[in-house]
């Protein structure tokens, strides 16, 4: 009689991972360490950040380029998906099931439509806009309140990182894989272009490390209920090569 399949332990992280989210979250409220990562990277004496804002070669590189090649990969995705499997594996040459094509797609499109919800209702301000580093609002975590006196010109868009979900979301990459290594390097490709994306608004004053570190989290949490919600428990497997 063959083994019984247990399921992925990428599937099994669901709650864990909502878990962390949330002692994450609790941490950087409840502690300076947003502040203290931001210090180091902001210069007092001049006023400027680490990167700056209007230097056309970091923008493009960790900004525009970046932004250009995953919706553009979302549009070959979609294309691919569209496809009849014959079709598609004459194209990439190896079989990619369809189901897990929408799984990445949604991830792709829900995720960042999410953060942007978030940071629409959050009223969070971003590093270069408070005081501390010579802007004109206070610095006031999600979960506080402002003075009873402030005057909002506009609210605050700073938390989550919405610039670096893009890239998280391709975390999503690992739901392609049918092995472990082929999944361990779509985590890869994601942590990695994601945090990318995420210090570079860091490092310019656009965002603090827990926005960065949260949307990652969240984004990891997206791609696993889209597993959820489009594969069967069955496909959800461990496959060995």
């Amino acid at each position: 009689m063959p083994p019984k399949s247990k399921p992925l332990l990428m599937d099994r992280s669901l709650w864990p991972t909502l878990v962390l989210l949330v002692i994450v979250f609790l941490v950087f409220e409840n502690t300076n360490i947003d502040l203290s990562f931001q210090d180091g990277l902001y210069n007092f004496s001049t006023k400027a950040w680490l990167v700056d804002a209007k230097s056309s070669v970091p923008r493009m590189l960790f900004y525009v380029g970046p932004k250009i090649a995953i919706i553009i990969f979302a549009v070959i995705s979609t294309v691919l998906c569209l496809l009849r499997s014959k079709y598609r594996f004459r194209l990439i040459r190896r079989v990619i099931r369809r189901c897990d094509l929408i799984v990445l797609i949604a991830t792709l499109a829900i995720a960042p439509s999410l953060i942007a919800i978030c940071k629409a209702k959050s009223n969070v301000f971003c590093p270069y806009q408070i005081t501390r580093y010579h802007g004109d609002q206070p610095y006031v975590r999600v979960l506080e309140t402002y003075p009873s006196d402030h005057y909002f010109r506009k609210k605050g868009r700073g938390f989550p990182a919405g610039h670096a979900s893009g890239g998280f979301a391709l975390l999503s990459l690992a739901g392609l894989a049918t092995t472990n290594r082929g999944r361990a390097i779509g985590i890869t490709i994601g942590l990695v272009t994601g945090s990318a994306m995420g210090f570079y608004q860091i490092a310019k004053g656009a965002h603090y490390l827990s926005h960065t570190v949260i949307t990652a989290l969240f984004c990891w949490l997206v791609f696993l209920l889209m597993r959820r919600i489009f594969l069967r428990e069955k496909q959800r497997v461990i496959v060995h090569t």
